[in-house]
């Protein structure tokens, strides 16, 4: 099994992906926290975030830092958190760095058993997922990534077994 896949095709910069160092990687997240449906949604709770984030910096430049609140509640430790998630990443950044051509409109993912095909606008809502149970996917698993569709129809049966991705 290629631990590493390439994403060629009508793009400018063909690129390969090593899944291994996206554990690593700040914008990764537990799938159990990815909610398809608020997606939507995320870009004005970003702003709100940003807008309240502002505000406290400007309350304690003026009036000071306040104190920590007394007790803080249970949280997994990073260290834990990483040997028991479930990671996945957005696969965005990856299919924009190749630099698609401006007639590119298809993806072909490339299977051990099949070829899939998909809109290059359906792929780019694409969630990748690198990490089951805290250990990298495998063949045994289906690895090296699993593709979830962005609407998270397939949320409980992704593309598995990906050997490579086409850009048509």
């Amino acid at each position: 099994m290629a631990e590493i896949i390439q994403i060629k095709g009508n793009v400018k910069y063909p690129i390969y992906i090593d899944t291994g160092v996206w554990i690593f990687d700040d914008r990764k997240f537990n799938i159990e926290d990815w909610h398809p449906e608020k997606s939507a949604q995320e870009d004005s709770e970003h702003e709100n975030y940003l807008k309240s984030v502002s505000s406290q910096w400007d309350t304690e430049i003026i009036e000071g830092s306040s104190p920590p609140p007394a007790e803080k509640p249970a949280r997994k430790t990073k260290k834990q958190e990483l040997l028991e998630g479930n990671f996945v990443i957005a696969f965005k950044p990856f299919i924009l760095n190749t630099e698609p051509m401006p007639d590119a409109s298809r993806v072909i993912i490339h299977t051990i058993d099949e070829e899939l095909e998909f809109s290059l606008e359906e792929t780019l809502a694409f969630i990748a997922g690198f990490s089951l149970n805290g250990k990298p996917l495998s063949e045994e698993t289906g690895g090296p990534l699993y593709l979830y569709k962005g609407d998270g129809s397939n949320r409980d049966k992704p593309i598995k077994y990906v050997t490579g991705i086409t850009i048509v």
